[in-house]
C-alpha cells in the first residue's frame, strides 16, 4: 500500500478514537417479561460484582473501540483495538503491527526496526489494559481462590482458565485480585505459556491501584509489575503509564487494521 494510503488510514484511526462522550438511556425494566427472556452474561456473582464497581459490564458492551498510547523503547506506541472483534493496530514511528481479523502483520519502515514477537505483542497491552473487562470474554472457566495477602493486604480472587482452542495461547491462566470491600480490581497474577504450549506453575504479577472515569468506565492509568519470589510479589519491577484514552461506541472502519500491501504476515 502507498504512503499516501497509509496516511489516510492512519489519519481515519485516529480520528475515530476521539472521545465519544454520550448520556445512555436510562435503563427501564418491564416487570411483565419472564427473566428467562432476558439474555443476561452468566458470570459468578463476585465477578459481576467487580464489572459493577468499574462501570458495570452494559457500559463496556456499549462499546466498539478503545485507543491508548504508551511509551516504549524507542518511541510512543498507540494502541487500537475494535472491542466487538478484536482486530488491532499498534503504530509506532518505526513500525506498525495489526490484526485484520484473520492474520497479524508486521510492517517495518527500516530494517529490522522491531525486535521482538510481534505475533504475542499484538493484542498483550489491550488485554492487560482492559482489565477486567476483558475476563468476561467468552470461552472462560473461573474458579473461586480463597482470600490471598499480597503485599500486606488481604485480596479475594478469581481464578480464569481457557476452554480448548480460544486464541494462540488457551493454556494461559490469570488471578484476578479484588478489594473484598470496595471489589475493585487491585491486582492481576497471570502465567506466560505462549512459547511452550504447556501450563506453567510460574506466576507473573501486576498492580493496579492507579485508575480514571473514561466514558462511564474505570479504567487503568497505570501497571505495575512486580518482581517475583515464591509466586508472590515482592517490590517494584517497572510501571507503564496509559495516556491519550479514548473509549467509544463508534464503529471502526475495516480499513484500519487492513494488512498493507508492504506487510509481511506473522506466523504462529
Amino acid at each position: 500500500m502507498k504512503k499516501l494510503i497509509l496516511l489516510l488510514v492512519a489519519t481515519s484511526a485516529l480520528l475515530a478514537c476521539k472521545d465519544d462522550k454520550k448520556e445512555e438511556d436510562p435503563l427501564v425494566i418491564n416487570d411483565t417479561v419472564e427473566i428467562s427472556e432476558i439474555e443476561t452474561p452468566n458470570y459468578p456473582p463476585a465477578l459481576a460484582a467487580v464489572f459493577k464497581a468499574h462501570g458495570g459490564w452494559d457500559t463496556w458492551n456499549n462499546m466498539n473501540n478503545l485507543c491508548f498510547e504508551v511509551d516504549s523503547k524507542g518511541g510512543t506506541e498507540t494502541h487500537t483495538t475494535d472491542l466487538k472483534n478484536r482486530k488491532t493496530k499498534i503504530e509506532h514511528k518505526d513500525w506498525s503491527i495489526g490484526y485484520d481479523g484473520s492474520e497479524v502483520w508486521l510492517l517495518q519502515n527500516k530494517k529490522n526496526a522491531y525486535q521482538g514477537n510481534a505475533r504475542f505483542y499484538h493484542n498483550l497491552m489491550f488485554y492487560f489494559y482492559a482489565m477486567p473487562y476483558i475476563l468476561g470474554d467468552e470461552g472462560i472457566v473461573y474458579t473461586n481462590v480463597d482470600p490471598t495477602e499480597l503485599d500486606g493486604k488481604l485480596y479475594n480472587g478469581i481464578k480464569v482458565g481457557y476452554e480448548n482452542g480460544i486464541g494462540d495461547s488457551p493454556e494461559d491462566e490469570y488471578i484476578l485480585y479484588f478489594d473484598p470491600e470496595t471489589n475493585q480490581m487491585a491486582w492481576l497474577g497471570y502465567t506466560v505459556t505462549y512459547q511452550s504450549g504447556e501450563n506453567s506453575e510460574d506466576w507473573h504479577f501486576i498492580k493496579y491501584d492507579a485508575w480514571e472515569e473514561v466514558n462511564g468506565l474505570i479504567l487503568p492509568k497505570k501497571l505495575t509489575w512486580y518482581n517475583v519470589k515464591d509466586n508472590k510479589p515482592t517490590d517494584e519491577r517497572n510501571d507503564m503509564l496509559f495516556d491519550k484514552i479514548t473509549v467509544s461506541d463508534l464503529t471502526l472502519d475495516s480499513d484500519v487494521f487492513a494488512k498493507p500491501e508492504e506487510a509481511t504476515v506473522v506466523p504462529r
